[in-house]
Order: C-alpha cells, then structure tokens, then sequence
C-alpha cells in the first residue's frame, strides 16, 4: 500500500520542513508514504527522512533544457523517484505519451522510483474512449520500461481532480483492473480522494493506494488518509 502527497505548487522550504517534520510523527506503520514538494523544497522534505519524490524529471541527464531537472540531479540530492506524466503536466505544459515514457525510462534507469500517471478525461469517458486512451497510455510507458521492479502508475480520472468529483470505488476497481491487464505493476488512485472516502476506495481488490492532491497539503486530512490506507492494508 502506497500513499503519496502531491504537493503540486504549495509548500515552499520553510513550510515544507514544518509539514515533513510533523508528518513523519503521524505516520502508521504498514504502508509506504510518499511525499512530493516543488523543486525548492526537496531538500527540507529529505531533512524529515521521509520517502521524496519529485513531481517531474527529465529524460536526459544533462543539456540545454531551461527549467528542467535531471535524475542525476535528483540523486545527488538524495531523492529517491518522480512523478510522472501528472494530468496537469499533460493539459497545462504539452507532456505527452511519448515524454512521460522517456521521463519514466530515465528516472528508472537512474535508479530512482518512478509514479507515472494516467487517466482519461470527462469527454473521453462520456465518449465511451476510456479504454482505448488508458491502453495508449498504459503502452507507451511499457513499451519504454516494461515492468519494472521501481515503477507505480497512478489511475488519475481527470475529471475528478480538483473538482470534488471522485470516481466510485466500482469505476476504479475497474479501471485499475483495466491497467493491470496491460502493465502487472501496482496502481494508485488518484482523483480527489479525502479522508472521507479513502478506506472505500482503498478497499478495491485492485486499489493499490493513493495519489493524492489537495487533501495532501493539510496534516490532519493527509494523515486520516495514511490511517485509512494502514487500515486496509493490515486490516
């Protein structure tokens, strides 16, 4: 069982180190927690010995790509993987198929974790597309890295990030079941999920824990999700 924090823009250093050091005195035993600050703030996370991941990487180790931060550069710093392909990566800054499968081969071959999101979005799913956008998705990071010891997806329903929508624990069993009919690694869900729902969803035969965003980023919520996640994990 696998719970990761996406912080996304929130969080710088200061504010980072506080949340990490209180965090790690919260957590359960049982279960993998994941958190993920903006660049800025990787180093007061790690501070905390907390699991660190970044929330991108790029493929090449090194070059003349303004903005961008490598897996070596992450190693150094101590972090131990990346997210991957994240929807908001996606719809905001061009990520593709094709980028996420290189980031994702990368990270992976850097010895570094790697979390690389998937998902559909609400005109996809109504169109009745969901698994035929799932398999592209599913296939290009396969095709790149196959199944790989270090490599988690995460199931994000676009539709229900930020919106307060989430996916029935019934939609994401079968989604889930979906993904892993086409890559046999574990898959997160990711898609609104709060401490209100998070055993529910946990609970799913093909749940494997959760990406989780906004509920991430107020201690409470995040460690009622990490109980959640302890709960079915050793039920």
């Amino acid at each position: 069982m696998v719970i990761a924090g996406n912080w996304k823009m929130f969080k710088g250093p200061s504010a980072a180190g506080t949340f990490s050091r209180e965090l790690a005195g919260r957590l359960p035993s049982g279960i993998d927690v994941v958190v993920c600050p903006p660049y800025v703030s990787l180093p007061s996370a790690l501070e905390t010995g907390l699991t660190v991941y970044a929330q991108s990487v790029h493929w090449e180790p090194e070059g003349a790509y303004t903005g961008e931060i490598s897996a070596p550069m992450l190693t150094e710093l101590g972090v131990h993987g990346a997210l991957v392909g994240h929807s908001e990566r996606r719809q905001y800054f061009g990520e593709t198929d094709a980028s996420t499968a290189r980031r994702a081969q990368a990270a992976l071959e850097a010895g570094l974790g790697v979390i690389a999101c998937v998902g559909e979005t609400l005109e996809v799913r109504e169109a009745g597309d969901m698994a035929l956008v799932l398999k592209l998705q599913v296939d290009a990071i396969a095709d790149a890295v196959g199944a790989y010891d270090n490599l988690v997806l995460a199931y994000e329903p676009v539709w229900a990030i930020g919106t307060g929508r989430t996916a029935t624990p019934e939609q994401a069993q079968e989604a889930h079941a979906f993904i892993k009919e086409l890559l046999d690694v574990p898959v997160l869900y990711g898609g609104s999920v709060k401490p209100d729902n998070a055993e529910e969803l946990l609970s799913q035969p093909a749940v494997d824990g959760a990406l989780v965003g906004g509920a991430s980023l107020e201690i409470d919520s995040f460690a009622a999700i990490c109980e959640a996640g302890a709960r079915v994990a050793t039920p």
